[in-house]
């Protein structure tokens, strides 16, 4: 399988939210809330990942499907992994690293720190986050709406190249 990673545009719009309602139900975004986002393209950045059907002899080739999505909010400051979904039927193909690596390579070249929120009992994507550096820095009761589902709060610093200048040890 082939995935592809472009920037999201308003007409990704009813693929996401069908994604939304598969992966993030009662908790989903809103259209409006998407449309929000896209708009303000100083401080976002939204991917879309898509694998191309390909056709064997007696088929045409299809469309590309939408299989994840990724946004990040990002400051000089610090960086926010805004959502990050993938369609259940291709968790745990390395679609949601993909779009994970390439929102830190984003944050990594605006902020020094990338902060998220991740369901308290969603393991797998916890497990995602820790591999790529983040580590859990509290908690909030509460935070998902209208499940009313905890969030771990976790961060992760930029890691810069250390430089050996001098007489330290090698």
């Amino acid at each position: 399988m082939t995935v592809t990673l472009r920037p999201m545009t308003l007409d990704d719009l009813p693929e996401v939210m069908r994604l939304e309602e598969e992966l993030f139900a009662p908790d989903t975004w809103t259209v409006a809330m998407y449309r929000d986002e896209l708009s303000r393209s100083d401080t976002r950045y939204y991917l879309v990942a898509e694998f191309g059907v390909t056709a064997d002899e007696d088929e045409p080739a299809g469309p590309p499907v939408m299989v994840g999505y990724g946004g990040l909010i990002a400051y000089d400051d610090e960086a926010h992994v805004a959502t990050l979904g993938v369609t259940r039927a291709l968790q745990g193909e390395g679609i949601g690293s993909l779009l994970l690596d390439a929102l830190l390579a984003e944050a990594d070249r605006r902020s020094p720190v990338v902060l998220l929120e991740v369901r308290a009992d969603n393991a797998a994507a916890q497990h995602l986050y820790r591999r790529r550096g983040f580590v859990e820095i509290g908690r909030r009761r509460g935070y998902y709406q209208p499940s009313g589902a905890d969030a771990v709060v976790m961060r992760r610093k930029r890691v810069r190249a250390l430089s050996r200048i001098g007489g330290g040890r090698g």
